[in-house]
């Protein structure tokens, strides 16, 4: 029984390794053997690109999958291939990067990868160049000719030194030519793999993360005659500044908060114009939930180009109920010491309230962006009446918007009588005057965050109490007149 053991442990190490490496069963492994030669350059650009799939987060980064086919074409002798695998993105975390087979029979030994950035510019040219000989043409004014020097290229710091018929010169006023391409310069930022392999083609994904990938929403939300019902329109803007391109790719977003070790590139401001009325369609995101996140996998291909910004349409819901509320804020502070005048002319916040929920025609979780409000004036014309930035807002959520303040309705806030009773409690009377120079009556909301604990002792209008620490007046100010609400509240506020 004893030669059985070690047999056994061989088979369940094995077994380990393959499950390791290929979800979809064990397949043939190289073979280790001591390859003779040097390793065999071979590269692979984005003509081998089979497919692409692009998952980008809120959080200006991305994953990008791409599956490659490879054509290595082993020589006599050798199974070790230095691959460069071209057009990959320029801001790419290489720790991040995985690369494996899809052939069951074509597994392959990663012993090394590299990534490789230093790029070919006219500055880092001359740099590789410092000690070498060069040409240097100079265009010569009386002969109307270049006149064609060679010249040793002494330093680049601060600028270009040269050494030109023995004299040494700086500021040199004309173009450089070189006899060679130093190889560490790349055209574009590369991967580069020493695989060890005994098959000629190989099938591959690859696998990373990379910054400067993002996308928001921005959504368009254009409100009726009445103020009581609205049009919704949302739409991703994608901004793709990672170096590289990706056509026809699946792309897929995700919206959450990602928590990550390092902080996210800044993104680019970008300005977003409104677009006229769409005909309703039929979704292009499908939203799932992905952990606590929401993926959105857009139904077609799309490519995304380097250096572009790219909106595409996510949503679309007319008839939505909204709610328009004028809000007169108070403070705090007003309870815990003797005021007089405290508000003169104060104006009112304007917001709208919309429920997002199935019945007010959404009901999906709507990614953080930005809201942008129009209304159309009595020509017909939209008119863009405000913004503001929202949050991730669940289905069955509130959503609210500031857009601004009133212009035609404002406010008066008076503190009549304050009485210290005890140690970090008051009781003080005030007198809040509403003032609606419209057309139309208003409804307006009071709102006072009196302190840690308050009681209303007397008022001349229902008090609504909205939580442990404020309390607020639901009135309806008159068209072209005035309104007042008197109230007496004692305060707890330490």
């Amino acid at each position: 029984m004893k030669p059985l053991i070690p047999r056994l442990l061989r088979l369940a190490s094995m077994a380990s390794v393959c499950s390791s490496l290929l979800p979809m069963g064990c397949a043939k492994q190289p073979a280790r053997v001591a390859w003779k030669g040097p390793a065999q350059q071979r590269s692979s650009d984005k003509s081998g690109r089979e497919s692409v799939a692009v998952t980008v987060y809120n959080q200006n980064f991305a994953v990008v999958r791409e599956t490659r086919k490879l054509g290595l074409r082993l020589g006599r002798g050798s199974g070790l291939v230095e691959l460069s695998f071209k057009d990959v993105a320029a801001h790419i975390q290489p720790e991040t990067v995985r690369i494996h087979s899809l052939h069951r029979r074509s597994l392959f030994n990663v012993l090394e990868q590299n990534y490789r950035y230093d790029l070919l510019t006219p500055a880092k040219l001359l740099e590789k160049h410092v000690g070498k000989r060069v040409y240097v043409y100079r265009y010569h004014d009386k002969t109307g000719v270049e006149e064609k020097k060679e010249a040793q290229v002494l330093s680049v710091e601060g600028g270009v030194t040269l050494r030109i018929d023995g004299e040494v010169t700086t500021g040199f006023q004309g173009r450089f030519a070189f006899k060679e391409l130093p190889q560490s310069l790349l055209d574009k930022p590369t991967l580069v793999w020493l695989l060890e392999t005994d098959q000629p083609e190989q099938r591959v994904e690859v696998t990373y993360l990379t910054q400067n990938v993002g996308w928001r929403a921005d959504y368009v939300l254009k409100l009726g005659p009445t103020d009581e019902r609205a049009d919704l329109n949302g739409w991703v803007t994608l901004n793709n500044q990672s170096g590289t391109s990706y056509e026809n790719a699946a792309l897929r977003l995700v919206a959450g908060d990602v928590n990550r070790l390092q902080p996210p590139m800044p993104e680019a401001s970008q300005t977003t114009s409104y677009r006229e009325d769409v005909p309703q369609a039929p979704p292009q995101f499908k939203q799932e939930n992905l952990f606590e996140y929401h993926l959105y996998s857009l139904q077609r291909p799309t490519s995304i180009l380097d250096k572009e910004t790219k909106q595409v349409s996510l949503l679309q819901a007319d008839g939505l109920d909204v709610k328009k509320r004028l809000i007169f804020q108070g403070a705090h502070y007003y309870y815990r010491e003797k005021h007089g005048q405290l508000a003169t002319s104060q104006k009112l916040g304007v917001f709208l309230e919309i429920q997002n929920s199935a019945k007010n025609r959404l009901g999906i979780p709507l990614p953080k962006g930005i809201l942008r409000v129009y209304k159309a004036d009595t020509s017909g014309a939209l008119q863009f009446i405000g913004e503001d930035a929202i949050d991730h807002i669940p289905r069955d959520e509130k959503l609210e918007v500031k857009l601004g303040e009133a212009f035609d309705v404002v406010g008066d806030r008076v503190q009549k009588e304050w009485l210290a009773v005890a140690k970090c409690t008051t009781e003080s009377t005030y007198e809040v005057e509403i003032r609606n120079h419209k057309d139309i009556p208003e409804q307006v909301q009071i709102v006072e965050p009196a302190g840690l604990g308050f009681e209303v002792l007397q008022s001349s209008h229902p008090v609504v109490k909205v939580d442990s620490a404020t309390f607020r007046f639901d009135v309806q100010v008159p068209a072209r007149g005035k309104l007042k609400v008197s109230y007496r509240a004692r305060v707890v506020y330490c």
